[in-house]
């Protein structure tokens, strides 16, 4: 199926299967992120969402609370079992479906293992990892080994938003996604960017979840303080950094979140994304519905614009 310009590339939409969701409750995940509890999923109720909401193609992932509840060995059983899972829905709806593999981190070897496994033998469209790993973010320095892989390769990186290890005492009992998210997405961002990791892997196609979370409000002041107080870093700063990655719209793009957006870092490299089935129905097909009754870019739309941009990240969905 060639999309048209009127139909959406989700980036940012999940899947759940029995097997990952029994693992993630038997780890203590029954009410996930503090979220009252686990979505149901199947290919046939997403394809029907997909076609009410203008959506030609959507890229699976594992949302959080991700594959490693802390024993390496699990991780990588997890994570191969769901990117297995997700291949076959994408073999079963090659036309529709595309991919982002789990990788087991913290395990460094583990996921540079199954990030090699996911890209070259079950052909997934990158991989996916979450904004900290037991606490270690994306600017660790115990993870450039898989970055120097992801960079060679010229992969694709879904950064998706995880709770922080201290949400006990700043989530006040509310679900993480509400606030903490955000936060702990913009704070990865912000480590990726004062690392220089971004700089360093030019090759690796980063995407930023939910409009950047604050980074519109506060990249400038993460820029001016390592100015201030760190000295220029070794290559580009963080604002430039962060110009070249991609962010998807999931969540509440209009009317403030996707302007602001695009008043800090251009509209080049914006993308849809849904985040269905963690998102339900109803609030993923209001959300693509807000897209037409925004106001739309200079002499394009919002949907022409994510769908253009989508096939330029990848151009087999073109």
């Amino acid at each position: 199926m060639t999309a048209r310009p009127d139909q959406l590339i989700d980036v940012h939409t999940h899947f759940v299967t029995s097997e990952y969701r029994e693992a993630a409750v038997a780890a203590g995940h029954g009410l996930p992120d503090g979220m009252p509890g686990w979505p149901s999923w199947d290919a046939t109720a997403h394809l029907e969402l997909m076609d009410r909401c203008g959506i030609g193609r959507a890229v699976l992932s594992i949302s959080s609370p991700g594959t490693h509840f802390g024993d390496d060995k699990a991780a990588r059983a997890l994570s191969r079992a769901v990117n297995e899972a997700g291949r076959g829905v994408v073999l079963a709806h090659p036309d529709r479906f595309g991919h982002f593999a789990a990788l087991p981190l913290p395990d460094v070897d583990g996921a540079i293992a199954e990030a090699r496994y996911a890209l070259d033998v079950l052909g997934s469209d990158g991989v996916a990892v979450l904004s900290n790993a037991a606490g270690r973010y994306l600017g660790d320095s115990d993870l450039a080994p898989l970055w120097r892989e992801l960079d060679e390769r010229g992969a694709t990186v879904f950064v998706h938003p995880t709770s922080p290890i201290c949400h006990e005492a700043v989530s006040l009992g509310r679900p993480r996604p509400m606030l903490e998210f955000l936060f702990d997405a913009t704070r990865t961002a912000a480590d990726l960017a004062l690392a220089g990791v971004v700089d360093r892997h030019p090759g690796i196609r980063w995407i930023l979840t939910h409009g950047g979370g604050a980074l519109p409000l506060l990249a400038d002041r993460v820029e001016l303080f390592q100015l201030a107080f760190g000295g220029a870093l070794e290559g580009a700063g963080v604002v430039d950094q962060l110009r070249r990655v991609w962010f998807d719209m999931a969540g509440t793009p209009f009317p403030n979140q996707v302007p602001a957006l695009v008043r800090a870092f251009g509209s080049e490299r914006v993308l849809y994304g849904s985040d269905f089935c963690w998102t339900p129905a109803f609030a993923a097909q209001a959300q693509a519905d807000s897209l037409a009754a925004a106001e739309q870019p200079d002499g394009d739309t919002w949907r022409a614009l994510t769908t253009r941009n989508a096939q330029t990240l990848f151009p087999r969905f073109a």
